[in-house]
């Protein structure tokens, strides 16, 4: 079987029934949710660095509207072959979104890892400004699970990619 053989396999799978694709967009519509919920309950609850809630709450809303942008037919490409018009306009616009997420990451990193470990004491008369607790280490661990899950879906893609390089090197009819 030819690498060209596979690809179309891997573009043809079928799709997954619905329920199914349902119930994987609301798991992820979880996290953007709490982000919006931790922001703005402690909204003003961080003066060390007041960016962090605000950084919480425009994630959540991005990702959020990402995960509904998903669910529209224009998102999706035609099963005839034919193209719908309208699908160049959602990839662009889900690809400005996707870098603005990007840059509000990074912007995001900088507000949050520039503080480690900040006073989580707000009746402390000291210099150092407070940040609460259950804001600053939610925003924390899940910037610090964006770079777990990276990591992983990178050593799982060169590991599926060496797989590839195995499986084709083993037909040795390909070359005939």
């Amino acid at each position: 079987m030819s690498n060209t053989g596979l690809i179309r396999r891997i573009r043809n799978h079928p799709q997954p029934p619905t329920p199914a694709l349902a119930c994987s967009k609301l798991v992820f519509c979880v996290m953007p949710i709490a982000q919006i919920s931790i922001g703005a309950v402690y909204l003003n609850d961080c003066p060390r660095q007041h960016y962090i809630p605000i950084y919480l709450i425009v994630a959540g809303v991005f990702g959020l509207v990402l995960a509904v942008l998903s669910c529209l037919p224009c998102a999706r490409e035609a099963k005839d072959g034919t193209s719908n018009p309208l699908t160049a306009v959602c990839a662009t616009w889900n690809s400005l979104m996707g870098f603005f997420l990007c840059c509000w990451f990074i912007a995001g990193n900088v507000w949050i890892y520039s503080i480690y470990e900040p006073n989580y004491n707000k009746n402390t008369t000291s210099v150092d400004p407070y940040c609460d607790r259950t804001l600053y280490l939610f925003a924390f661990w899940t910037t610090t699970l964006i770079y777990i899950l990276l990591g992983l879906f990178l050593v799982g893609g060169c590991c599926t990619l060496f797989c590839f390089f195995l499986c084709g090197r083993a037909d040795a009819d390909d070359n005939i």
